[in-house]
C-alpha cells in the first residue's frame, strides 16, 4: 500500500472532524527584558558586557581575551586574523581563539540568541575555542514566540540559537566546557 492509499483509507474511515485549536499562546514577559537576559546568560555561564555603540569593540574583545592569537570575523569593523567568508574550507578555521558574530535576536527568558549564519563558513560558530557575539539591547524580546516571529532567514537558510558555552556532563557527573562548541561566549550588548 502506497502513501496516498492509505491516506484516502484514513480519510474515508473518519467519522467525526475537529477544528484545530487556537494556538494563540502569550508567552512570558518580563518587567525588565534586558536585566532578565542578563541574568539567564550569566547562570548559563556566558558572560556579558555593556557597551554603547561608540565603544571599540575590537579593544573590549582584547580586553575579554588578551591572549587570543587568532580571531576569525566577518563583522565589519572588527580585527580579524581569519575571515569565515575568505577561507578555502571550514577545516581553516581550526585553531581559531576567537571567533565573533553577530547575534539577530536575544531571548530573556532562556539568554539563547538567533545567530544566522551570515558568513559562508558556519563553523567559526562551533569550532573556536571562544565566541563572541554582538547584539543591541533593541533586539532582545522575552520569550522564544516572539524571538521566531523575528527571525529572519539568509541567503544561506542556516541559523541556531546559542546559549552559554558549550558544556555536558558524563555519567560520573563531570562537568566538561567546551565540548562540542566553544568553552566560552561572551555577548556584547550594545545600547
Amino acid at each position: 500500500m502506497n502513501k496516498e492509499e492509505f491516506l484516502n483509507k484514513l480519510r474515508a474511515n473518519t467519522t467525526q472532524q475537529f477544528d484545530m485549536p487556537d494556538m494563540n499562546i502569550n508567552g512570558i514577559k518580563y518587567e525588565d527584558t534586558v536585566a532578565q537576559f542578563i541574568s539567564m546568560t550569566e547562570t548559563s555561564g556566558g558572560k556579558v558586557v555593556n557597551a554603547k555603540k561608540d565603544d571599540d569593540l575590537n579593544a573590549i574583545i582584547r580586553a575579554a581575551y588578551p591572549d587570543a592569537k587568532v580571531i576569525a570575523s566577518n563583522v565589519s569593523g572588527i580585527d580579524a586574523s581569519l575571515n569565515p567568508d575568505t577561507v578555502a574550507e571550514a577545516q581553516d578555521l581550526n585553531g581559531t581563539d576567537v571567533g565573533v558574530v553577530n547575534g539577530e535576536v536575544g531571548v530573556a527568558e532562556n539568554a539563547c540568541v538567533w545567530v544566522p549564519q551570515t558568513m559562508k563558513e558556519k563553523s567559526v560558530c562551533f569550532i573556536s575555542e571562544n565566541l563572541v557575539i554582538i547584539l543591541h539591547k533593541s533586539c532582545i524580546v522575552d520569550n522564544m514566540h516572539n524571538a521566531y516571529k523575528a527571525i529572519r532567514m539568509t541567503d544561506y537558510g542556516f541559523g541556531c540559537f546559542i546559549s552559554g558555552p558549550s558544556k555536558t556532563a558524563d555519567i560520573e557527573q563531570s562537568l566538561v566546557m567546551g565540548a562540542q562548541a566553544a568553552r566560552s561566549v561572551t555577548i556584547i550588548l550594545i545600547d
